[in-house]
């Protein structure tokens, strides 16, 4: 059984930084690819970032790029997201989610995830 939960989340102003983790168990996260997405409302769900479980390899979303970073905290068993310059764009229930596969930003690909953290950039 795979678990996902993500934590972290909160209103923070404009510019400033936050970090959303994505605990889980040691063997899902040598396993499993681990995918963080956001949906904000009204939208459909998108890919920000995504690590690969067998060889750490990263991808971002264009607008993930230059201000976000995925790391995985092998001390924690957690995937990070630290999400820096925010912007109210930003907003968005964020989400992680586990595939047996290579990492992508196609949430169909992903079969398990979390319970989701609300971000929300705000003055």
């Amino acid at each position: 059984q795979v678990q996902l939960v993500e934590s972290g989340g909160g209103l923070v102003e404009p510019g400033r930084s936050l970090k959303l983790s994505c605990a889980a168990s040691k063997s899902t996260l040598d396993y499993y690819a681990i995918g963080w997405f956001r949906q904000a409302p009204g939208k459909e769900r998108e890919g920000v970032a995504c690590i690969n479980g067998f060889d750490g390899k990263i991808y971002y979303a264009d607008s993930a790029k230059g201000r976000f970073t995925i790391s995985r905290d092998n001390v924690e068993n957690a995937v990070n997201l630290q999400m820096d310059r925010l912007k109210p764009e930003d907003t968005a229930v964020y989400y992680c989610a586990a595939q047996d596969g290579r990492a992508t930003m196609n949430l169909d690909d992903y079969e398990f995830w979390g319970q989701g953290t609300q971000v929300t950039v705000s003055s």
